[in-house]
């Protein structure tokens, strides 16, 4: 694909392009776990933007050619805020749909194949949202559903976290004790329940437990096996437990990266109570636990004595579909488009894939193996985040992985480089990250700006040792990977290095605000619900990620050295922040008082605050104008160009100039 022989000469940025706001906000449709149901048709959980972030679950239709059904009623949104964050609000069973409702956090169970019969409740209504479920499993031996539980009934800021049964009374507590609890997985015959649990200072990737408890006829755990995490010799974050249905021996399956410092994938045989790897790669078979539900890999029932896996795993940038056969200790690649893979679900022999590529967005694919596992007889694609890509393939710029120095001598980090593409123009004289297709990068360089998404120390994909390089260091490692990956862009000539912004979300928006008050690399900034106080985000805090913050940055006095709060009189270029009001992760109040000291401070400076957003912007309308106005923002401030589009930008503080009134 070339971006060269364009019909018009503009300067970079400026471009026309059709990747109109419109489009990006319209495809930022996310796919939020999937299942199939007794009868082998596939269900998925989606947000459209077009509903203000309210989740629904999708059927596919079990007659070929006709559209799926939404099987959600309108006054219900699947969605559960466990840990904040969520996932995994649904199970199915057969015919039997459980899913958590957002307004009320309650679960309530839906038949599958009477369609006229509304969602009903199986937990109690506590007057509000504060008991929260996720994860669950059914257990068809005492006919109920096995969940994570999160109870802020007495104490709303350090909740207990539990496994709970569901039937027709109050749930009961299966599980306690421990600070959090995640994958609660039965296995065949109900005598037995894996599970992980972890407690602090630790996040799960830094150490956790793999336990085993054995079901009494009474439906209780009556003694437990610790797995993997138990030794003080070896530190691992064991992780999506899996049982086996095959051979005269249980195998219960799992992913640790104890040994090697890679997450591989391992079993346990429950009669020699013994651990082995299946297969050694230094490559990552699954991610970090954020939301619940992570599938990185399942079992493929065939005839076969031993079990056959299929599994994803990341290596240098790129993931990869393979089969690893026991009986034939046998691990086969196959062929298919995407090179990011998120999770794997198998049906029969029909693996659900769901995967990205650099011309692909985030796609829900079908996909059928020949009798050896080994080829692709069928890749069909069931559910896109967005569908007219044909439209505009043309204009998509292909990330380039890149290795840079960074400030510590022999260790290098990584990012995806996007280099601005239109087929329409030639430039003037201007300036873990996956690098699959994002419609909202795209936006960006089709306009004519290069972007460059930077995994810096800290980040996953690269093995244990990597991802510990932030360790008491936030603030440093990734300011500094960031500064260098943009100084090795300049000193490459890829970009202008008097026109650097920078963009980020989250803690990606903290990196922001933290590169522009503690370096000079960039010339402008945006912040979207970025954090600016971390002595304040550490006090205030959710359970989930109490501790993260003091292992991250350090002490009280590195957190406050480190938050760009109190280093305003360092500010010294144009800042635009974006925050949703309902933000429980990142109070509004951070990006309210920089606001006010930078303009106090005679900087250019703007702040947009939306109702009903939380961390992370769900509605269409707040995703179009947030990327809308970065764009207008640093053309205007950085660029001294105008953009292509004609769009009204939001006011700047002392920037633009204020009628007086008449």
């Amino acid at each position: 694909m070339s971006c060269s022989g364009g019909k018009s000469s503009a300067p970079y940025g400026s471009w026309k392009s059709p990747i109109t706001a419109d489009i990006v906000s319209g495809s930022d449709k996310r796919l939020e776990g999937f299942t199939v149901d007794s009868h082998g048709h596939l269900i998925w959980l989606e947000t459209p933007p077009a509903q203000s972030g309210r989740a629904v679950l999708v059927k596919e239709s079990p007659k070929p050619g006709e559209p799926p059904q939404d099987i959600t009623p309108t006054d219900f949104n699947v969605r559960t805020t466990v840990h904040e964050y969520g996932g995994a609000a649904f199970g199915v069973y057969g015919d039997v749909l459980v899913f958590s409702n957002f307004d009320d956090q309650r679960l309530y169970k839906q038949l599958l194949h009477s369609p006229d019969s509304g969602p009903v409740p199986i937990t109690p209504d506590y007057g509000g949202p504060v008991v929260r479920y996720a994860d669950g499993v059914f257990d068809g031996r005492f006919n109920r559903y096995i969940a994570v539980r999160e109870d802020h009934r007495e104490f709303d800021a350090k909740p207990t976290t539990e496994i709970v049964s569901i039937a027709l009374n109050e749930p009961k507590v299966l599980i306690s004790g421990n600070d959090f609890y995640a994958f609660p997985r039965m296995d065949m015959k109900g005598e037995r329940l894996a599970w992980i649990e972890w407690s602090h200072p630790n996040m799960h990737w830094d150490k956790a437990e793999l336990w085993v408890g054995y079901i009494s006829e009474s439906g209780d755990i009556d003694k437990r096996v610790l797995v993997a995490g138990g030794c003080p010799t070896i530190v691992e974050s064991p992780t999506e437990p899996l049982w086996s249905s095959k051979g005269r021996i249980r195998e219960l399956f799992f992913i640790t990266d104890r040994n090697t410092g890679f997450w591989n994938i391992h079993k346990w045989t429950e009669d020699k109570n013994e651990v082995l790897a299946i297969h050694s790669l230094n490559a990552e078979f699954t991610r970090p636990f954020w939301v619940f539900g992570n599938r990185c890999y399942d079992i493929i029932e065939r005839k076969e004595e031993s079990a056959i896996i299929a599994c994803s795993y990341r290596q240098h940038g790129k993931s990869y579909l393979d089969v690893i056969n026991q009986a034939k200790n046998s691990f086969c690649s196959v062929d298919i488009p995407f090179t990011y893979i998120s999770n794997i679900l198998a049906s029969g022999q029909i693996l659900y894939i769901e995967g990205a590529s650099s011309v692909l967005p985030t796609s829900l694919a079908k996909v059928i193996l020949d009798d050896h596992m080994s080829d692709v007889v069928e890749f069909s694609i069931m559910w896109s985040s967005f569908s007219d890509i044909d439209k505009y393939i043309s204009y998509f710029s292909l990330p380039e992985l890149i290795e840079f120095p960074t400030d510590v001598a022999g260790q290098n980090a990584y990012a995806y480089f996007y280099p601005p593409c239109n087929p329409e123009y030639n430039g003037g004289p201007t300036g873990e990250a996956y690098g699959t297709l994002s419609l909202s990068i795209q936006y960006w360089t089709s306009r004519g700006w290069a972007f460059v998404d930077v995994n810096y120390g800290g980040s996953t994909g690269y093995g244990r040792a990597y991802r510990e390089c932030l360790l008491g260091k936030w603030g440093i490692v990734d300011i500094n990977d960031c500064c260098s990956c943009a100084k090795y862009l300049v000193d490459e000539g890829k970009v202008d290095g008097k026109r650097l912004c920078i963009t980020g979300c989250s803690a990606g928006g903290y990196t922001t605000l933290a590169s522009l008050a503690f370096r000079d690399t960039f010339r402008a900034g945006a912040s979207l619900f970025g954090i600016a106080d971390l002595k304040s985000l550490s006090d205030s805090m959710h359970k989930f990620e109490s501790h993260y913050i003091i292992n991250l940055g350090g002490n009280e006095i590195a957190l406050n050295e480190r938050s760009p709060i109190n280093f305003v009189d360092r500010f010294s270029c144009p800042i635009i922040l974006f925050q949703g009001l309902e933000d429980t992760v990142v109070q509004p109040e951070q990006a309210r008082k920089i606001y006010h000291t930078l303009k106090e401070k005679g900087l250019p400076v703007a702040l947009v605050e939306y109702e009903g957003e939380s961390h992370g912007f769900r509605k269409a309308e707040s995703i179009k104008y947030t990327l809308e106005q970065q764009v207008v923002f640093f053309a205007r401030t950085v660029g001294h160009f105008a953009v292509a589009e004609d769009i009204t930008p939001t006011h700047i503080d002392n920037f633009d100039q204020v009628l007086p009134v008449s």
